[in-house]
C-alpha cells in the first residue's frame, strides 16, 4: 500500500523511540526515548520539541484527565506534572521482579492504565505480566507469561482488548470488561514472524484495523479481527516502534523508531503520513 503526504519531523533521534500519544486539547504529540531516557512533546506543525530528563528508562505514557501524565518507568508507574517535573509514585507492579521493566501501555476507553512488562536481559524468558492500574492506584494482573508485553489497544466499541507479545510473536484479542477494568479469555489473531514484522506497539483505526508496527521488517502492519493481514504499508525506516492517530480528524498517523546498530538516515525519528483512515480516540486515565 502506498501511503501519502509522508514526513520526517526534525525531532530529535531516539536511541528507542516509544509511546506517541496524542493529546487532542493542545494538539501536540507525547513520546518517549525509552533508553534517553526522557520525554519528549512535540508540535507536529512547526516540529517545536520540548524535552524532559527522567531518572530511569521509560516504556510508555499515558494522558491523565487532569492535565498530568502517567509514565511506565523501569518497575512503577508515576504521575509526572510537566509544569514542575514532579514524579509521584501510582503503583508498583513489578517491583519484585528484579529482571524486568515496565514496556507498552495506554490508557482504556474507561480510564485505566493497562500496562505490560518485559525480561529486559538479553537472554529473555517470561517472566512478566500485563497489569491493569485503576484510578487510585490498585492493581489487577490480567495476564501472566509475557516475555515482552506489547501492541495495547482496543476496539472502536472499547469490547475487545488487543495485545502483542514480541518476542513470543503474537497478537492476541480478548473480551474487555468496561466496568471492572477486566479481560476474558484471549484468543490468538496472528503470529507473524520476523519477515512478516514482529510485532510492536500498535494503534486501532475508526473500522477496527489493527496497526502494528513490524519492528523488523520496517512495515505498519494493519490486522483484522479475523486475523487477516489487510495492508503492509512499507517505510522509511529500518525499525519502526508504534503508530499512533493524532491531527485533525485522528487522520494523520505518528510512527517512532529505534536506532539500531547499522542505523539508516530516519532512524530514530518520528515519521507522520496518512494511510487513508481515521484513528480511534484512545483513553484518558481518569485521575
Amino acid at each position: 500500500m502506498q501511503y501519502r503526504n509522508m514526513q520526517i519531523l526534525d525531532t530529535p533521534r531516539a536511541a528507542v523511540g516509544e509511546s506517541p500519544v496524542w493529546a487532542e486539547t493542545t494538539g501536540l504529540l507525547w513520546w518517549v526515548d525509552v533508553r534517553g531516557p526522557c520525554l519528549h512533546r512535540t508540535d507536529p506543525r512547526t516540529s517545536r520539541t520540548e524535552t524532559w530528563a527522567l531518572p530511569e528508562p521509560v516504556g510508555s505514557l499515558a494522558c491523565c484527565r487532569s492535565g498530568a501524565l502517567l509514565l511506565a518507568l523501569r518497575s512503577r508507574v508515576a504521575r509526572f506534572d510537566p509544569r514542575d517535573g514532579r514524579l509521584e509514585t501510582v503503583a508498583a507492579p513489578e517491583a519484585d521482579r528484579p529482571h524486568n521493566r515496565l514496556n507498552d501501555g495506554k490508557a482504556s476507553p474507561c480510564g485505566r492504565f493497562v500496562v505490560g512488562g518485559m525480561d529486559d536481559r538479553p537472554e529473555k524468558h517470561p517472566t512478566a505480566a500485563l497489569w491493569c492500574v485503576h484510578p487510585g492506584g490498585a492493581v489487577t494482573r490480567l495476564v501472566e507469561g509475557m516475555t515482552v508485553s506489547n501492541g495495547l489497544a482496543w476496539s472502536p466499541d472499547g469490547a475487545t482488548l488487543w495485545f502483542s507479545d514480541s518476542r513470543r510473536t503474537g497478537i492476541w484479542t480478548a473480551p474487555w470488561d468496561q466496568a471492572r477494568g477486566g479481560m476474558g479469555e484471549a484468543r490468538l489473531v496472528a503470529a507473524p514472524d520476523d519477515a512478516t514484522g514482529r510485532p510492536d506497539g500498535a494503534a486501532m483505526d475508526a473500522e477496527g484495523g489493527y496497526w502494528s508496527a513490524g519492528v523488523s521488517a520496517g512495515v505498519l502492519n494493519r490486522w483484522l479481527p479475523d486475523g487477516t493481514l489487510d495492508r503492509v504499508v512499507r517505510l522509511p525506516l529500518r525499525a519502526p516502534t508504534m503508530p499512533c492517530f493524532g491531527g485533525p480528524g485522528l487522520r494523520q498517523l505518528f510512527v517512532t523508531s529505534l536506532r539500531g546498530p547499522q542505523a539508516g538516515p530516519h532512524d530514530g525519528g518520528l515519521l507522520v503520513l496518512d494511510v487513508g483512515v481515521a484513528g480511534a480516540p484512545v483513553g484518558c486515565f481518569a485521575d
